[in-house]
């Protein structure tokens, strides 16, 4: 179950999968973004930044007990864009690639989706509706966009690098008056940092309303 490629119609009745609970799982968004909401230039992140990235790996990677997953959501380029060294850095975590064009599960990845739809009722089939604490989409920029949409949504994990870089992916814009950002989050730094010479902040925006209950 744990390594395959899954073809599943958005209609499927999830009722059925997660018995006795509304269905619904956390819906995270991390990413850093600078001045212009740049994201990534040729496929890399255009900073270096050591500790931004312990943070991402930190945050995505936690989970409350042992035994437990969070799933991971990637679009095909962003999934080929990162050196295989990077999937050994993320216990605890099962990777879900989309496409449209890939037939064969790629390598280090446990899923392959057609579409964000297709994700979600994964993650709501046995065993992963047990295991699977929190959803994190890490991108694209189409993955990103899809996610904020959806109503699980609930956080966006947004690093504001405070400096001006040549990108050609950006992060989507999104509604601040539904995402509010807040002063104060749980584990997360909340102080300006600076690495390389460049100024940081680590970010977190919640959405004011969630639909249904955590399962």
């Amino acid at each position: 179950m744990l390594n395959q490629t899954v073809h599943i119609v958005p209609s499927t009745n999830v009722s059925t999968m997660c018995a006795d609970k509304e269905p619904r799982k956390p819906l995270r968004l991390i990413a850093a973004a600078c001045n212009n909401m740049g994201i990534g230039k040729d496929g890399h992140l255009p900073w270096d930044l050591p500790t931004e990235f312990k943070f991402f790996l930190e945050t995505t990677t936690n989970v409350s007990l042992p035994g437990k997953f969070n799933m991971m959501v990637w679009g095909r380029g962003c999934w080929f864009s990162n050196a295989d060294s990077l999937f050994s850095m993320m216990p605890n975590v099962l990777h879900v690639v989309l496409s449209t064009t890939l037939s064969t599960l790629p390598e280090h990845a446990h899923f392959l989706c057609q579409d964000f739809d297709s994700m979600i009722s994964l993650a709501l089939l046995q065993p992963l509706c047990d295991l699977v604490e929190t959803i994190w989409v890490v991108g694209g920029p189409q993955v990103y966009q899809e996610a904020l949409v959806h109503p699980w949504c609930e956080l966006i994990f947004l690093t504001d690098i405070m400096a001006d870089f040549d990108c050609d992916v950006f992060f989507p814009q999104f509604d601040r008056s539904i995402f509010k950002k807040q002063q104060w989050f749980p584990g997360v730094p909340n102080e300006i940092q600076e690495e390389n010479g460049v100024t940081f902040k680590f970010e977190v925006f919640k959405r004011e309303i969630c639909s249904a209950e955590v399962i």
